[in-house]
C-alpha cells in the first residue's frame, strides 16, 4: 500500500470528490483530508492510500491537474519523523 500526498486542494474538496478523482486510476483504499484542530476548517491537503501500481499511475496522471481552479500537488507521502518536542537552541 502506498500513501499519496495531495496538496493545494481547494477548500471545497470533499473526501468523496477526491476519491472519485483518484478512482479513475485504480482502487482507492482510504482518503483522509486534514482539517484544522481548532476551527475544523480544511487545511487544503490530504492523503490517499492505493496499491503501489495504482498509486504510481495516479501520481503521474494527477500531479498538476486543475481541481477547483487550483493545480494539485500529488506525490508519494514522506514519513514524518516521530519524536519528542522540537529542539530549541
Amino acid at each position: 500500500m502506498t500513501r499519496i500526498y495531495v496538496g493545494n486542494l481547494p477548500f471545497s474538496a470533499t473526501e468523496d470528490s477526491v476519491r472519485a478523482l483518484f478512482s479513475k486510476h485504480g482502487t482507492v483504499e482510504k482518503v483522509s483530508l486534514i482539517t484544522d484542530r481548532d476551527t475544523g476548517r480544511p487545511r487544503g491537503f490530504g492523503f490517499v492510500e492505493m496499491s503501489s501500481a495504482d498509486a504510481a499511475r495516479a501520481i503521474q496522471a494527477l500531479n498538476g491537474v486543475d481541481l477547483g481552479g487550483r493545480p494539485l500537488r500529488v506525490n508519494e507521502a514522506q514519513e514524518r519523523p516521530r519524536g519528542g518536542p522540537p529542539r530549541r537552541f
